[in-house]
């Protein structure tokens, strides 16, 4: 099943972390030929560009949280992006920025389709709370804001007011995990979250990892996926150009599998690509190359096969036909 329509959101943000450059990412990846690799694939494309978001002049830490506020206003301009492209029909592709964009992409879907799943595939649970969290950066914390059963977990955090928690434990997998957090892991096991760690990958195989997350998701009735991936999900040697690499990750065939299979459940509402940082790759190729893959990994969630694009050609050509090709 193929969707009506993409749009392309970028949103050049950086301060769910310390690190600068993943604002870049939007850019890059565009530059990589993503609207281009869509338009082969016989979707309308409707490129909304890069949103921009607001400087705040005082953003004092809230604990030990940086830009608290920067990164709430950010996300609720990001969620109502969101859920207009999605409320018009479009199967939506966000482009960050940092992983704390989640929070707006995720909450904004949520408000056009309230019954979705959460797919996220990344080397990090992105689900500590403020109490939990050794660094206070909310791109290790965007889970924790969207799950119902941390709702007494979760502190007032000025700039967030708009965001109410939507999803249940039940409705996220995640997959790629290898550098988790104490407290993650206790919330993790608390909530009895369904994940797929690299450990878990290296045993089961990434078929039957993907089998066992839609079957989870999608036993009891079919409903939108959301699509989170962080390209950091990727082994460094392949997505270097990040700004938290842990060694050890998916693939570049294990990476795009995850994608082919959630496109084949015709399912797919919205995915967000995110924190691919230019400024962070030693060379030129390094970042090109980052960039690529997550294009890779765009166009496959969209339809895009390792075999090629099979409706040009519809029957073989007969040996007769070599007659005119002699003369």
């Amino acid at each position: 099943m193929k969707a009506h329509s993409v749009a392309v959101l970028g949103a050049p943000f950086s301060k769910g972390q310390k690190r600068r450059g993943v604002e870049h990412g939007p850019k890059v990846i565009r530059d990589a030929g993503l609207i281009e690799r869509l338009s082969n694939l016989d979707y309308p494309v409707h490129d909304f560009g890069d949103l921009s978001f607001p400087r705040l002049e005082k953003d004092e830490p809230f604990m030990h949280v940086p830009f608290p506020r920067t990164v709430g206003t950010a996300n609720k301009l990001l969620s109502g992006a969101v859920s207009s492209a999605v409320g018009a029909g479009h199967t939506l592709v966000m482009l960050g920025g940092d992983h704390s964009l989640a929070i707006g992409s995720v909450a904004g879907h949520a408000q056009q389709c309230p019954d979705l799943c959460l797919i996220w595939v990344d080397a990090h649970a992105d689900v500590n709370t403020p109490l939990t969290s050794p660094s206070g950066n909310l791109h290790g914390q965007s889970v924790a804001f969207m799950l119902k059963e941390l709702q007494d977990k979760m502190p007032d955090i000025p700039g967030f007011s708009w965001m109410k928690p939507f999803l249940s434990s039940r409705d996220l997998v995640y997959i790629g995990l290898r550098d988790v957090d104490p407290g993650e892991l206790c919330i993790l096991k608390n909530l009895g979250i369904q994940y797929f760690s690299m450990r878990d990958i290296d045993r089961l195989g990434i078929q039957r990892v993907m089998e066992v997350t839609l079957d989870h998701l999608l036993a009891r009735k079919q409903r939108p996926i959301h699509l989170s991936f962080d390209i950091d999900a990727f082994d460094p040697s392949l997505a270097p150009a990040t700004g938290t690499p842990v060694n050890g990750g998916l693939t570049y065939r294990e990476g795009i599998y995850i994608p082919e299979e959630i496109h084949n459940t015709g399912l797919l509402s919205a995915m967000d690509l995110v924190e691919v940082n230019p400024v962070l790759g030693a060379s030129r190729e390094a970042v090109e190359a980052t960039a690529a893959l997550a294009v890779d990994v765009i166009a496959s969630s969209l339809g895009q096969t390792r075999l090629g694009a099979h409706a040009t050609l519809e029957e073989i050509p007969s040996a007769k036909d070599t007659e005119q090709l002699r003369l």
